[in-house]
């Protein structure tokens, strides 16, 4: 897995150049506005792969019962009353 690195704007705009180094040796750098990632800085060779509708299809299977209600003992180990 890629290293990331999160940035505010202020920081990522007094280390830009730096930020880039890193960028173009393999981390992912975000850029985030109040804490909240908006960007992210990729080189420019690296391609971002495409999102292929149905890539899935036949791979995955839901079960009729997944969204039944849980068994009250999972359900007290979720809520955090056991």
């Amino acid at each position: 897995m890629p290293k990331a690195h999160v940035v505010n704007i202020h920081e990522a705009k007094t280390r830009l150049s730096q930020l880039i180094v890193e960028a173009t040796q393999g981390t992912t750098v975000v850029i985030a506005r109040a804490g909240t990632p908006i960007v992210t800085l990729v080189p420019v060779g690296e391609e971002v792969p495409q999102r292929r509708p149905g890539y899935l299809k036949g791979k995955l299977r839901i079960e009729k019962d997944f969204d039944a209600p849980l068994p009250e003992a999972v359900q007290k180990t979720f809520e955090g009353r056991e």
